[in-house]
């Protein structure tokens, strides 16, 4: 039996959970010093003067420097179609757009004495109006940018409105998907030293070598040979590290004018105030259809917070619109969008990047409707999912689904928890006026991943072991893990192919000197691109392999197999041939045993799964406790289910997060209240019940593994099936939302105000 598919443990965890990981904060960088910024205490203003004059004095500084210093033009945009009239500087210079933009750079010799001439510093303001809500940008009354002429940065106009009149019932609603802060466990880490023949190298906390890189050649104008990138282990990421920032991008920069190294390292509530944030929509949605529960028409109008400057979060409502009908086949459905900056923290990628978000209101809008015609929402759903027959799938918006079984793995989450029982529970409850009261939610979803399809670099090498015994292999990919197990994965599938014990395979990912070309690792892509060219790259070798051994053996080559790492003819093991051997015979040939893959999957893969949330209310103070949460999941071929579980459980744990605790909240004048973890509602497993989850299958037929993403599902499909389970906790009240976070204060409130309706 080979080894993908098997629970295998993850080969990285020795050496973190022995503090052996090799983080860029634990860097010996010779000579390094430490760079602290000067941050905004003002949401909107002009800066009328910065006195430096006592920070400069201060001991261990060895350099301060204002926007003004800076020979780099602005901070590189994201993407080629936002507004280059809302783009940044490396440091504030005239105007602040939010608390937390880095005005002033002070290098010091340690990170303390920076941190202390950070507070002598003084910077005078002229405080203008804040732009702190969506509904404020609109207005327009108030311009973060007056030569872009609007606070709209991106838009998505409906394709054409959507006709409720045949509908026998139609359901509004205005909802909430706030803004939250990815708290990864290493915050934004980088580290730049220039060598000695000009090269730069930097180190840089974040989702991917490569990126980094073209970002800062396309900053410093220099050519990717100038530029070493090394990202080495990652303390979490959530898409938010897919992005770069000036903090860490201006390093290479200050280590040049003070002629040394220079570290960064930001504080939590740095991380809370700078790191891009996520989610931040608006959404109006209207629904419609006959009262037998068959849904034929959907509209969804998104207000896109993009935050101070337009960054990926501007775009969020495409991925929206790409999954805006969910697992649901619906005839007539559309959206339309504005993203408007304000005066708070931009908006990036988080953990699901649109996709949550689009989940999230079709699966409100199911509920809704099942509600205002009596029926139960899982019947509704089941009467509005997509065949399985009919895969691939085009929806009403163009995104052609590859395969998928929503009916099947609907089922199997009923089977899996006693659903008939659970609602006799919830009735008996409600029929004895219990304090306490049960709610039950399900949400059935579909998202995509490796969105655009794509490739990334998979090699294999085999070579003589440096010790003499036996022989090493050498992976290299274009992928970059942050906490996945890529390494473990990847060295499953060579062992697969090759026969040669995982203990045997390096693999080596995260440096631009080492590794010739790769991508940002997001959007749950690397299994069925990059393991799929790990895996492609592997078949190749043991091909070349294959040839020797027959030419060994004196047989056709097509008569030559692998078993447990021995080359014999097929039929008769007793002759055969290791690797030890073949890698001698090769080298004596002059030949390298070297692959590398070339696949390109042509679009995205569509993993889907169904989700059910138990909650417990306690209707006098509007507490819910989650008391159940069980996940079926399908994201095609598994290559090793316990990393697979390990994903849902945290996209689980995010996704019931958001649901129930997590909101980063300003104040009117564009403070923030949530700016650590004394205040933000982050999730820890006193909050969490034991997940289940059940593995659904259906391949894709999209790449060779049959591979489609599971990183990011947990937060797709548990976000509303918690959400709605507290409103149903308490819907016999007359109570039909509430906004995410349902806190104790929103689910009160929400009680009181259908008592007094």
């Amino acid at each position: 039996m080979g080894i993908v598919g098997q629970r295998v443990v993850r080969g990285e965890d020795p050496a973190l959970l022995t503090g052996h990981g090799t983080f860029i904060d634990n860097l010996h960088l010779e000579g390094a010093a430490h760079v602290v910024y000067v941050r905004s205490q003002m949401a909107h203003a002009r800066i009328t003067e910065i006195d430096t004059a006592e920070a400069r004095q201060a001991p261990g500084v060895v350099g301060i420097f204002l926007n003004s210093d800076i020979d780099l033009g602005p901070f590189p945009i994201d993407l080629p179609f936002l507004p280059t009239t809302c783009a940044r500087s490396a440091l504030a210079s005239d105007t602040v757009r939010y608390v937390g933009e880095p005005i002033v750079a002070i290098v010091a010799e340690t990170r303390e004495q920076a941190t202390d001439a950070v507070q002598m510093v003084i910077v005078s303001y002229d405080v203008l109006p804040g732009v702190i809500t969506v509904a404020q940008a609109l207005t327009d009354e108030v311009l973060l940018f007056p030569g872009h002429g609007s606070n709209v940065c991106m838009s998505i106009p409906a394709a054409a409105p959507v006709d409720f009149i045949d509908c026998e019932v139609v359901v509004s609603a205005n909802i909430v998907n706030q803004r939250v802060a990815p708290s990864p466990l290493e915050g934004r880490v980088s580290a730049s030293r220039w060598e000695d023949d000009g090269r730069l190298t930097h180190w840089q906390s974040g989702q991917g070598a490569h990126p980094v890189q073209e970002r800062l050649c396309e900053w410093y104008s220099l050519e990717s040979a100038m530029v070493r990138v090394i990202t080495p282990d990652v303390g979490g990421g959530f898409g938010a590290k897919a992005s770069v920032y000036p903090e860490e991008t201006l390093v290479p920069w200050l280590a040049r004018a003070v002629g040394r190294p220079v570290r960064y390292t930001e504080t939590r509530s740095e991380s809370m105030n700078g790191l891009g944030h996520g989610r931040a929509q608006t959404q109006k949605l209207t629904i419609g259809g006959s009262r037998d529960g068959r849904v034929t028409a959907y509209q969804l109008d998104v207000v896109q917070d993009a935050g101070a400057f337009p960054r990926i979060g501007a775009i969020l409502p495409f991925m929206t619109r790409m999954m805006l009908t969910g697992v649901y086949d619906i005839a007539a459905a559309e959206l339309s969008s504005t993203a408007v900056v304000t005066n708070t923290v931009p908006i990036v990628a988080y953990r699901g990047a649109g996709r949550p978000e689009a989940a999230a209101a079709i699966e409100r809008a199911m509920d809704l409707f099942a509600a205002e015609i009596g029926m139960d929402p899982v019947e509704v759903r089941r009467r509005n999912l997509i065949a399985a027959d009919r895969f691939p799938f085009t929806t009403v918006t163009g995104t052609t689904y590859d395969s998928g079984d929503y009916e099947g793995g609907l089922d199997k989450l009923l089977a899996a928890v006693d659903y008939a029982a659970l609602r006799v529970e919830q009735q008996q409850r409600r029929d004895r006026g219990d304090i306490v009261q049960l709610g039950i939610g399900v949400s059935v979803y579909v998202e995509v991943t490796a969105m655009s399809g794509g490739g990334e670099l998979g090699q294999v090498e085999v070579t003589p072991s440096p010790t003499g015994d036996g022989v090493a292999v050498r992976v290299v990919t274009g992928t970059t893990p942050y906490g996945q197990g890529h390494r473990t994965t990847w060295a499953m599938l060579v062992a697969d192919t090759l026969g040669v014990p995982m203990d045997s395979i390096t693999v080596i990912h995260g440096d631009t000197d080492l590794v010739a070309r790769g991508s940002v690792t997001g959007g749950s892509r690397s299994v069925q691109l990059g393991g799929t060219n790990v895996a492609r790259a592997a078949t190749l070798v043991a091909d070349q392999a294959r040839s020797v051994a027959a030419r060994l053996l004196e047989a056709d080559v097509a008569d030559v197999v692998i078993t447990d790492g021995v080359f014999h003819v097929a039929g008769a093991p007793a002759i055969s041939r290791t690797w030890t051997e073949i890698v001698a015979a090769a080298q004596t040939s002059s030949l390298t045993l070297f692959g590398e893959g070339d696949f390109e999957q042509a679009g995205g893969s569509f993993p889907s799964g169904a989700h059910l949330a138990v909650v417990e209310l306690d209707t006098e103070t509007g507490r819910a406790v989650l008391r159940q949460l069980v996940a079926v999941d399908d994201a095609g071929k598994i290559i090793n289910p316990l990393l697979a579980e390990g994903q849902i459980h945290g996209g689980l744990a995010q996704g019931v997060a958001q649901a129930l605790f997590e909101e980063f909240v300003y104040d009117a004048d564009g403070n923030p209240l949530t700016s650590n973890f004394a205040d933000y509602g982050i999730v820890s497993a006193a909050e969490l019940p034991s997940f289940q989850t059940v593995h659904a299958e259906t391949p894709s037929p999209l790449n060779d593994l049959g591979a489609k993403g599971i990183g990011e599902s947990g937060t797709i499909g548990a976000t509303p099936a918690v959400q709605s389970a507290v409103v149903d906790a308490v819907a016999h009240l007359g109570v039909r939302h509430i906004d995410m976070p349902c806190t104790s204060q929103r689910v009160w409130t929400a009680m009181q105000a259908a008592v007094a309706n």
